[in-house]
C-alpha cells in the first residue's frame, strides 16, 4: 500500500520557460560595467502618488506581460526567459526618498546612481523607484532591461500602465486611442518604412549569412548586391574623429534633462525650413554639443560626428509585444558648421538618404547574428561599429494628451536608452502632452557636467526660431537667407 504522504505529494511543476529571440539576446550579451543595457525612465508627477496604489497598478497591468515575471537562463539550446520561482514585487518595486532640498539635482544624482548600477541577473531585470516629496508631488524611475524590449516597446508598456483622467471609470479600457491615430505618423516620424518590415525577417537570416561568410559572395549573389552593398558602406565608414567626446569609458553615469520646449513651435521651424521636427530636434542637439564643446576647448570647425540612431521596424500598434524590433542607422551630426540653418539642413538631407537606404535593415540582420555568434566576435564587432559614433540619439514621440498614473498626473517624461561599447553618450528626445522633453546620459569621464549640454538646448533651439521669425514667410528659410541675417 502507498504511503500516503507520498501520495499526496504535489507533481513537480518545471518553470514555464521561452526560447530568447537572436536579437534580444544580443542585447542582452552587450552587458559591459561601463555601459549597462538598461532603459532608465522617469515619470515627474504633480502630486504624491501612494506605494500601494503603484503596486496594484504594476500587479495588474505591467505584470500582465508574463515575461517580466522571468529572468534570463543559459541553456544548452540558447538563452532563454523562464519563470522566476521566487519572484518578489517587493523587491521590484521601492520606495525611496531624496536627501537634502530634494529638487532635480537631487533626482538627477538618484537617477545618475541608478542608470550606473546593473541589475540583478539572478531576477527578473526591472525595478521602479517611488520617490516621495519631489517638487510638491512623487517621481517615478523605471529601469528596465534592453533584452526585454526596444525603447519604442518599452514606452509603450509604461504608457499602459496609465489613464487619461485621474479616476478613471471601472473597467474602462487603457489609454489606446492616441497609439491607434497616430501610428502610422509616429512610425513614418522616428524613419520607419514599410519595406523595412517586409524585409526583416529575411534579412534575420542573412546576418547570420554574412557571419559565415566575410567575403559577402554570397549575399551578393542572391540579393543583386544592395544590402551587401549597405553593409560594406557601414563596415567601410571611418571612425569617428577623435574629441573630448570620446575616450576610455568609466562605470559611472551622469544623467540630466532640459526644460521642455513648446511642440507647435518646433513645428513651425520645421514647416518654415521644409524638414521634419526629427530633423529641427537633432540639429539642435548637434548646435548644443558645438557649443559644449568649444566652451572646453575642443577645436570643431569642418568636424562631423555620428549618432547611432534606432529606427522602428514594425507597425506601432505591435509594440506591446516586446522583444527588439529595429535597426540602427548612422546620422551626421555636423558640430563643425556654425551657421543654426545650414547645420539642419545638413542634417535633413543625412536623414533622407537614409530613409531610402537598407542601413537598419543591415544592422538588425547584424544583431541577429551576433546574438548567435562567439563572445570573441561578439565583442570585436562591437568595438568595429561603436567606433564610427561618438553618440546614440533617439526621439520617441508620445501621447499629445494628459495622462494619470495611480490617480497622480504626470507632469513630465523623460528617459535614456543606453550605449553601447566604447559610446558614452546618449541622447534622448520625448514629446509629451504638447512639449519635448530633452536628455542627456553620459560617461562621468567623458562629460562629468551633461547640464552643460543639455542648458544650451534651448539656446540652440531658439537661434532657429529668431531665423525663421526674421525671414522673409513667403519661401523656405535656407542657409544662405540665415547668413544675411547672421551677418
Amino acid at each position: 500500500m502507498a504511503d500516503e504522504t507520498s501520495a499526496k505529494k504535489p507533481a513537480f511543476k518545471r518553470p514555464r520557460r521561452e526560447s530568447m529571440s537572436r536579437v534580444d539576446t544580443a542585447w542582452l550579451r552587450m552587458e559591459r560595467p561601463t555601459n549597462p543595457m538598461m532603459i532608465t525612465g522617469v515619470l515627474m508627477f504633480d502630486e504624491p502618488i501612494s506605494l500601494a496604489k503603484l503596486r496594484k497598478v504594476i500587479e495588474k497591468r505591467f505584470l500582465a506581460y508574463t515575461r517580466f515575471r522571468m529572468k534570463p537562463v543559459e541553456t544548452p539550446g540558447g538563452m532563454s526567459w523562464q519563470d522566476d520561482e521566487d519572484f518578489d514585487l517587493d523587491w521590484h518595486v521601492r520606495l525611496s526618498a531624496l536627501p537634502g532640498r530634494a529638487d532635480q539635482k537631487a533626482l538627477e544624482r538618484f537617477v545618475s546612481n541608478l542608470a550606473s548600477s546593473p541589475l540583478d541577473k539572478t531576477k527578473p531585470l526591472w525595478q521602479f523607484h517611488l520617490v516621495e516629496k519631489y517638487h510638491g508631488g512623487s517621481a517615478l524611475v523605471s529601469r528596465i532591461h534592453h533584452s526585454y524590449a526596444d525603447g519604442i516597446a518599452l514606452v509603450q508598456v509604461l504608457l499602459s500602465l496609465t489613464d487619461t483622467s485621474a479616476h478613471p471609470e471601472k473597467g474602462a479600457p487603457l489609454a489606446e486611442a492616441w497609439l491607434k491615430q497616430d501610428g502610422a505618423k509616429v512610425a513614418r516620424r522616428v524613419g520607419a518604412v514599410e519595406r523595412y518590415a517586409k524585409l526583416g525577417t529575411k534579412m534575420l537570416e542573412k546576418g547570420m549569412d554574412m557571419y559565415r561568410d566575410p567575403t559577402l559572395a554570397g549575399v551578393l549573389a542572391k540579393e543583386g548586391g544592395d544590402i551587401a552593398r549597405e553593409l560594406v558602406q557601414a563596415l567601410a565608414l571611418p571612425d569617428d574623429p577623435p574629441s573630448l567626446l570620446r575616450g576610455k569609458l568609466g562605470v559611472s553615469k551622469r544623467v540630466a534633462w532640459a526644460p521642455p520646449l513648446d511642440l507647435e513651435e518646433v513645428k513651425a521651424v520645421g514647416r518654415a525650413c521644409d524638414c521634419t521636427v526629427n530633423d529641427v530636434l537633432m540639429a539642435t542637439a548637434a548646435g548644443a554639443l558645438r557649443d559644449y564643446m568649444i566652451e572646453r576647448g575642443e577645436h570643431v570647425e569642418g568636424m562631423t560626428l555620428r549618432a547611432t540612431v534606432p529606427v522602428n521596424l514594425r507597425p506601432l500598434e505591435h509594440a506591446r509585444k516586446l522583444g527588439n524590433h529595429f535597426g540602427l542607422v548612422f546620422l551626421d551630426l555636423p558640430v563643425g558648421i556654425s551657421n543654426p540653418i545650414r547645420r539642419l539642413e545638413h542634417v535633413a538631407e543625412c536623414m533622407h538618404q537614409l530613409k531610402n537606404s537598407r542601413q537598419a535593415i543591415v544592422a538588425y540582420g547584424l544583431l541577429a547574428a551576433l546574438g548567435m555568434a562567439p563572445a570573441a566576435v561578439q565583442e570585436l564587432a562591437l568595438d568595429l561599429f561603436s567606433r564610427k559614433a561618438t553618440t546614440v540619439a533617439t526621439n520617441v514621440p508620445g501621447p499629445q494628451q494628459p495622462l494619470y498614473l495611480a490617480g497622480g498626473k504626470i507632469r513630465e517624461m523623460m528617459f535614456w536608452v543606453p550605449q553601447t561599447g566604447s559610446i558614452g553618450i546618449g541622447m534622448s528626445i520625448l514629446s509629451y502632452n504638447g512639449k519635448v522633453h530633452f536628455g542627456l546620459i553620459s560617461d562621468a569621464k567623458l562629460v562629468p557636467d551633461p547640464d552643460g549640454v543639455i542648458r544650451r538646448f534651448a539656446v540652440e533651439f531658439e537661434k532657429l526660431l529668431y531665423l525663421t521669425l526674421m525671414g522673409n514667410w513667403e519661401q523656405p528659410m535656407d542657409s544662405v537667407a540665415a547668413e544675411a541675417l547672421l551677418s
